[in-house]
């Protein structure tokens, strides 16, 4: 199925609201882009929630909504929006939706313009407590070892450089794999240290090791292309940038050749770096700012997935965990 067009900057907007309300929307708007450094995906998509709010509530009220109606809303109402979206939309997408609209009603107050205490007493849905998939340390040795196996015998050498280059940077620096194809080729670390920006223009900076800048020095060495300092580290067969795709797709190739799960995917080795580093006992806060995680409640997800690892591996070996 084709991904829906982005809307333009006119087009987020409610349907009914007044001059007051939608000066104040867009106010709001202004400042995720400029004082919190929303990125442009993040601003659209709690744009939309708070816009499918507002065009519920003037629904809901029966007619062109305003300031002074936003703080007329009971708890009643709020939870009218919630039960509206059950049928339609994901626990997750909603929770979302009423943490854009919390943060628009704290704008409000915030600028004087308004104020809703009910909202405070509206609890979202109860979302599952994720955990990370990560990959053991023989799956993880194994697909490193693999991924410089032309994916087709006609594949040029090259590709097979650049792709483990990729993956140990997600694996041996723990990287997003956004962060890491918006590398450029004047981004590579001629010492033992990476500077990478994040989420938000966070920048943060991580231990590299040998080997990792080992991939990245080898595989420039054997790209075909033109690699100047302002340009992509990594490109595809055009020389372009490559894609995220691309890199997913090798993925799924070695998924298959190996027999690995579903979930070994090009973030679940951002996950394994974590995971691996916990159980050789790093410490959660360092891991924390090896991730470039804002709350440590983010990280301490990597707590699970190790308990989780050693009740398995209790499970298995105890001889009293294997009577019945």
């Amino acid at each position: 199925m084709a991904r829906p067009a982005a809307l333009t900057r006119e087009q987020l907007v409610p349907r009914a609201v007044d001059a007051r309300l939608a000066r104040a929307l867009s106010a709001w708007r202004d400042g995720l882009e400029s004082e919190r450094r929303a990125s442009e995906h993040t601003v659209a998509a709690y744009l939309r929630d708070v816009i499918a709010f507002l065009d519920f509530m003037a629904d809901h009220t029966g007619g062109v909504l305003s300031v002074s109606d936003l703080d007329g809303l009971r708890p009643g109402d709020f939870r009218a929006w919630l039960a509206s979206r059950a049928q339609d939309y994901a626990r997750a997408s909603t929770a979302r939706a009423l943490s854009a609209v919390r943060m628009f009603f704290r704008y409000l107050e915030r600028e004087g313009l308004g104020h809703n205490a009910a909202i405070g007493a509206v609890r979202g849905p109860r979302l599952p407590r994720s955990v990370p998939k990560a990959l053991s340390g023989r799956e993880t040795e194994e697909l490193m070892q693999a991924v410089v196996v032309p994916a087709q015998p006609e594949t040029p050498g090259w590709q097979g450089a650049r792709d483990l280059a990729v993956l140990l940077l997600l694996y041996g620096c723990g990287l997003r794999i956004s962060e890491a194809l918006q590398m450029n080729r004047a981004d590579v670390p001629d010492g033992d240290a990476l500077t990478v920006t994040g989420k938000g223009g966070k920048t943060r900076m991580l231990p590299v090791l040998p080997v990792v800048r080992e991939a990245i020095d080898d595989y420039i060495a054997r790209c075909p292309h033109n690699l100047p300092a302002d340009g992509p580290l990594f490109v595809g067969v055009r020389g372009g940038r490559l894609g995220a795709r691309a890199v997913q797709q090798r993925m799924q190739d070695l998924r298959a050749v190996l027999g690995l799960p579903r979930e070994a995917t090009p973030h679940a080795l951002r996950h394994s770096f974590a995971t691996h580093l916990l159980a050789s006992g790093g410490d959660l806060r360092a891991i924390q700012e090896l991730l470039g995680h804002a709350s440590l409640s983010t990280t301490q997800r990597y707590t699970d997935v190790d308990s989780a690892r050693l009740l398995d591996v209790y499970a298995r070996a105890h001889p009293r965990a294997r009577k019945g």
